[in-house]
């Protein structure tokens, strides 16, 4: 006998003695997967895990990746541009799993599955049953935002899992009336700002939704405000921190908003929702919207459909970029869903079941390679061009010849070892002593990621968190400058000299033809220069 088959007929188990013997498996585990419900997402969320495991070092790291690993060997309670809980899971993943690409994507991956077994909890707090769990985790299974978002270590991949934590625990006070479960909520409310800032307008939406609608009763007992009270206390340290900090969170996302951001209309942000759900998830997800708002099943819990109406007022209103809303669209998913399977019922045509599911499948094999990292680098570059990816836009840079996504993958590890040549070429006394500064969290990631492998020390950088970091133990005698522009060098360094050229075609046109300097005589300390260097954004 083979040893799958064993396993799925017999178990192993402990008599009152302690003995350890072989058994005939009963009903449960192989008879939770044969018949519940909830077993079809389990299903959905491992295969979700193992894709992205499986595709995880095919291209290479992000930027923001290299960022958050340097964030992580400065614990703190907050950063210039995120909130502190990815330097530490950043930081886990390499303490766990060492220093490799699948190292920093594991828990991401997690994540990826982690959504889906969540949008089935949904699904069965709403009453639905198997093919709604089939549809919704097919949508999510296949959602290019979130294809995108879990490729990669980003707060982008866990807040979902908050914000929809934070919905299932609503919907199971309401359904159960069990206020009780508010400091629950509280709880992972807090702990969901600290992943990630926008939870709060996630939870300003969701208190105007409580206002707008029959469950404006739950504010009048002291549970809801207990759970206020435990996220705000979460959540005081990174307040501490800003306020001691100058509010940089602030500053960042007011720079973003005027220099990075590709600022549209109400209409194509409303309208570019259907491209990060997929075209052929959006009906699911208006059904979804009607289900709460409308559908007379959905009555008792019109506050989730006032939720996302509250929150798409703010994007629009803030001018947020149009993959901010994501987070909100598994309930969306799980509701429609619920739905569509009741309306399909009432129909009594279940053919339309498979009619339904086919097309979405369909569907997303097409949109993963846009989203994933499966075709090789050159098909990648026409297969985004065919289908004109960037007319979805949420910056105002070029990408070059690959989507941003992938852009941003490319040539890290080549940045580190052509200033690593650069670095080894100077005497030996000035090596003790040279300092690496690059123009953005970017490279100087780069180079701490990857620099020591090569020979070099860390790398200082005027934007972002490492502004705050300053310039070290460095005076200026000799710098090797990193993609920095010319007319901000010539200040502060009476000799410059380009010893190389960084290029990579498809890296984004800012990390393309990047040039390398020496730079000697300076002018001023690297302390007194440091203020002309700082950047947020």
């Amino acid at each position: 006998m083979s040893l799958i088959p064993f396993l799925r007929r017999y178990s192993f188990v402990r008599d009152d003695a302690g003995a350890i013997g072989v058994a005939r498996a009963d009903s449960g585990i192989r008879r939770w997967w044969i018949e519940s419900d909830l077993a079809v997402a389990a299903g959905f969320a491992i295969s979700a895990c193992l894709i992205h495991i499986a595709l995880d070092g095919r291209y290479g790291y992000f930027r923001d990746e290299l960022y958050y690993a340097a964030c992580g060997q400065h614990l703190a309670w907050g950063y210039v541009d995120q909130a502190p809980l990815i330097a530490v899971v950043a930081r886990l993943s390499r303490a766990l799993f060492g220093e490799s690409l699948y190292a920093l994507r594991f828990f991401p991956a997690l994540a990826a599955g982690a959504k889906i077994l969540l949008t089935g909890w949904i699904v069965r707090e709403l009453g639905g049953s198997r093919f709604a769990q089939s549809l919704a985790a097919t949508a999510m299974l296949v959602c290019p935002i979130f294809l995108t978002m879990d490729s990669f270590l980003s707060m982008n991949s866990f807040e979902p899992l908050f914000w929809m934590l934070c919905a299932a625990i609503a919907l199971r006070i309401v359904r159960t009336r069990n206020p009780r479960l508010w400091p629950l909520f509280g709880l992972v409310a807090g702990v969901g700002i600290l992943n990630k800032h926008s939870t709060l307008l996630f939870g300003f939406a969701f208190l105007l939704s409580l206002l707008m609608t029959r469950e404006r009763r739950q504010l009048r007992g002291p549970w809801i405000w207990v759970g206020g009270v435990i996220a705000f206390l979460i959540f005081l340290p990174n307040l501490v921190w800003e306020y001691a900090n100058r509010w940089p969170t602030i500053e960042i996302l007011r720079n973003v908003d005027v220099a990075k951001n590709a600022h549209i209309s109400w209409l194509a942000f409303i309208a570019q929702q259907a491209f990060l759900v997929h075209p052929l998830g959006a009906p699911i997800c208006l059904a979804g919207l009607w289900y709460f708002l409308v559908g007379r099943e959905g009555a008792p819990f019109r506050f989730l459909g006032w939720t996302y109406l509250f929150l798409l007022a703010e994007m629009l209103i803030l001018r947020g970029r149009i993959y901010y809303l994501a987070p909100i669209y598994p309930m969306l998913f799980a509701a429609g869903a619920v739905a569509i399977e009741s309306w399909i019922a009432a129909s009594g045509r279940n053919w339309i079941r498979q009619a339904v599911l086919a097309p979405l499948v369909m569907g997303g094999i097409v949109a993963a390679p846009l989203a994933l990292p499966i075709l090789p680098l050159d098909r990648i570059a026409s297969y985004a061009d065919f289908w004109d990816v960037n007319k979805v836009r949420v910056e105002v840079e070029p990408s070059g010849k690959l989507p941003q996504l992938f852009a941003d993958m490319m040539g890290w590890p080549q940045q580190a070892q052509v200033v690593a040549g650069v670095f080894h070429s100077l005497p030996q006394q000035d090596q003790a002593r040279a300092a690496i500064l690059t123009r953005n969290y970017g490279q100087a990631g780069a180079i701490d990621y990857f620099g020591p492998a090569n020979g070099l020390p860390h790398a200082i950088s005027g934007q972002n968190n490492y502004y705050l970091w300053g310039p070290r133990q460095y005076d200026g005698q000799v710098v090797i400058a990193v993609g920095m522009r010319l007319e901000d060098l010539q200040p502060i360094f009476g000799e410059i000299e380009q010893a190389a050229t960084i290029n990579n075609e498809y890296a984004i046109p800012e990390e393309n033809g990047l040039p390398v300097y020496i730079c000697r005589r300076p002018k001023m300390t690297l302390q007194q220069a440091w203020p002309r260097l700082k950047f947020y954004g």
